[in-house]
This record gives C-alpha cells, sequence and structure tokens, in this order.
C-alpha cells in the first residue's frame, strides 16, 4: 500500500480491493495465495526481456538456487494449479490478490516497486473465444464497481500474428526471431528487412567467422562451430558480454550462415505482414480488413480470423475498445488475445488492468497441454484513476 496514502485513501484501497474480491469469488473463481518467493528460472525463461530486467533477483543463504520476489502472479498460479489439482487439465478458476515487485526507480508512487495485484486465472475453458471475451468483461466489471466506468481497452492477438507467419514459406528459424521481435515495433521491422534483402544485419566482432561456418550442420557442425569461436575469443581477447556463451554465440553465426544459403522474401510478402500490421481501430471495425488479410494468406491465417470473429461476439459493452494488429503485452508468455484497459491517472495515462492467453504456460512447466487465461488489476493505480485516493 503506498505511504503516499492518507487514511481515508487506505480504507479506500481496502474497500475496493474487497468488492473486486467478491466479484471474482462470486464468479467461481476460488481464493487463492501464491507464493511470493518463486524461483527464477521460470520468470527469466517465461516472462521475456522486458520483465527480466525488472525481477528482483537474489540467491538463497546456500548460495544453491537463484530466486525472485514474483514480478506478477499469473506464473505462480499456474505452479500453485500443477502442485495443488487433482487434474491439471480439468477445467479450474482462481483469483489472487497479494504484492508483486517489479524495478521502476524513482520514488513515483504511480511507479512503485511493490505493488497490489488482484486477479483471476481460467485453466481448461473450452471455448477460448468466450473466455478471453469473459475474462474482458470481468476486468471491466470490476473497474466499473471500482468507479472507473468506460475505460480505454486497447486489444490485440497474438495467435493472428502467429497463425499470419505461419502462412509464409519462410524457415522456422526466422518465424521464431520475428516472434521474439514483435513487441518491439523497430526490431521487428528492422528484421523483415533483412529477411527481404538477405542483409546480415549488425555486424559484430566475430561476423567474420559466418563464411567459416556455412558448410557446418547437425551436432557435430555445432560443436566445430562452438570450437572455433572459442578459439577466436581467446586469440582476440575479447569477452563474453550480455549473459551469451560460446554455443549461444555460435548458433548465432550458424543461423547467419544458414540464412545466407536462403532465398530472401518476397515483397509481396513483406507487403503482406506489413498491412496486416497496420491494422489498428475500433475492435469490431476491423475485421473486414483482417478477413481481406486471412484471404491473401491461407488457411492458418483464416482460423485464427474465425477465432477473433467468435470473440467478438462475445464481447461485452463498456469501455472504448480498440484493436491493434501490433500491440502486445510485456510478458512474452502470451499466445493469444491480449488486453490492457488504461486511464489517467496524476496527469498520466497508465495501464491499470490487462490479460490474456497464455495457452503455453502449462505445458512450459511440465503440465498438461491446457489452454488458460487471465487477467491483473494494478489496484493501487486503479484507486487512484477513480478518484479515490484523496
Amino acid at each position: 500500500m503506498p505511504a503516499s496514502l492518507t487514511a481515508a485513501g487506505r480504507k479506500a484501497l481496502q474497500a475496493q480491493n474487497r468488492a473486486i474480491m467478491e466479484l471474482f469469488e462470486a464468479r467461481g473463481f476460488e481464493h487463492i495465495r501464491p507464493r511470493i518467493l518463486q524461483p527464477a528460472d521460470v520468470f527469466l525463461e517465461k516472462s521475456g526481456e522486458d520483465i527480466r530486467a525488472r525481477t528482483f533477483l537474489f540467491t538463497d543463504p546456500d548460495g544453491q538456487r537463484e530466486l525472485c520476489l514474483r514480478p506478477d502472479l499469473t506464473v505462480p498460479t499456474c505452479r500453485y494449479h500443477l502442485a495443488a489439482a487433482e487434474d491439471a487439465a480439468a477445467e479450474a478458476k482462481y483469483c489472487y490478490r497479494g504484492p508483486a515487485f517489479r524495478f521502476h526507480g524513482g520514488s513515483d508512487p504511480l511507479f512503485s516497486g511493490e505493488f497490489e495485484q488482484a486477479g483471476v486465472e481460467w485453466f481448461g475453458a473450452a471455448d477460448a473465444p468466450r473466455a478471453d471475451a469473459e475474462i474482458l468483461g470481468l476486468a471491466l466489471e470490476a473497474l466499473k464497481i471500482s468507479g472507473l466506468a468506460a475505460p480505454d481497452v486497447m486489444t490485440g492477438d497474438v495467435a493472428l500474428i502467429r497463425a499470419l507467419l505461419a502462412s509464409m514459406n519462410m524457415p522456422e528459424r526466422w518465424r521464431r526471431r520475428l516472434l521474439m521481435r514483435f513487441r518491439r515495433p523497430a526490431d521487428f521491422h528492422a528484421t523483415l528487412r533483412q529477411m527481404a534483402s538477405r542483409d546480415d544485419g549488425p555486424r559484430t566482432s566475430l561476423s567474420g567467422l559466418v563464411d567459416k561456418l556455412a558448410g557446418f550442420s547437425g551436432q557435430t557442425g555445432l560443436d566445430e562451430a562452438i570450437a572455433l569461436v572459442e578459439a577466436e575469443l581467446a586469440r582476440r581477447e575479447l569477452p563474453l558480454v550480455g549473459g551469451r556463451d560460446a554455443e549461444a554465440i555460435a548458433r548465432r553465426l550458424l543461423e547467419k550462415a544458414q540464412d545466407r544459403k536462403t532465398p530472401p522474401l518476397p515483397p509481396a510478402a513483406v507487403r503482406l505482414v506489413e498491412d496486416f500490421l497496420a491494422i489498428s481501430g475500433p475492435v469490431k471495425g476491423c475485421a473486414g480488413q483482417l478477413m481481406d488479410i486471412a484471404k491473401r494468406a491461407g488457411k492458418p491465417m483464416k482460423l485464427a480470423v474465425e477465432d477473433y470473429l467468435r470473440r467478438l461476439e462475445h464481447l461485452p459493452d463498456g469501455g472504448r475498445v480498440a484493436f491493434d494488429a501490433g500491440f502486445g503485452r510485456a510478458f512474452d508468455y502470451y499466445t493469444g488475445f491480449v488486453f490492457q484497459i488504461e486511464a489517467e491517472s496524476g496527469g498520466k495515462t497508465l495501464a491499470v488492468a490487462g490479460g490474456g492467453r497464455y495457452d503455453g504456460m502449462l505445458a512450459g512447466l511440465g503440465g498438461p497441454d491446457t489452454p488458460a487465461c487471465g487477467l491483473g488489476i494494478h489496484t493501487e493505480r486503479l484507486l487512484m484513476a477513480a478518484g479515490g485516493a484523496a
């Protein structure tokens, strides 16, 4: 709870949070309390660079294990579900409220390193588009009972860009590379241009090794590439930087060698991606443009757009809901529908709630391949945006 809140503000925050949790529980979500301390490797692998850079990390007293303060409650809830559920593949609905921790720096109470988060996670829902719409509706209802009746909602759908790239003739490594850069538009477009021009991209001190790796392949080729990189690093007394080891460098250089032998993306493919990313506007008004892209792309994109259209049938009223094909949230684990709800507070536009679909999470943590979606609310920002912090 921010120290800057008055006594009345603290009481208002408690009342707001209690009302939100009562709403979640009334909708069938079981109230749980996931652990604050979490294994760091799970978050470092699942959450993405933006969150990794803001996670509080430390080593346990034995020096054996790296831990973190949870930067959000989605991953802890997934771990709770896998540990507690009799059948992790069966439908389950959880809600929670508690502190999350992300480093921001500075003293602005709107960007505190510790903040209160309330949210829900829904595993195993059979109808994914309908569940997505219901999760957004629940978020809007929680904000409405807190005094924020018609906020701005931005939506996106990671499944659409995944399907579009799957519809195109390109190496799988190129798809992975583009998806990794999707939330960074400048990097994404630069990478797309490189693939269209067969440009190697920014040169590094080891770029000269690419020609030597042209004939390397398989595990033997990787082993030989690692040895070559290690020898070159030692010869030139170059340090390892950015947390990359010799194997990571060798893999990237091998990919560059493969790229040089791969035909470039044709102009029509580049235009298709750019036309898709240009789609933005009221969520229902974008349906026609997406259907046009699907006709040009092929079956994977057609199926993804059909899910988009089914979601529209269940979208709730309330709020100004927009869609942006290039919109993605800070966490890398999202695989489909995503949303963010913004409001004015202290003269700034801030995200007060967000969420979406992350179907691969439970399987990635060693559980069954189970669909999942959820939402999180920054309750302190919500209070301030709704005018209850006085």
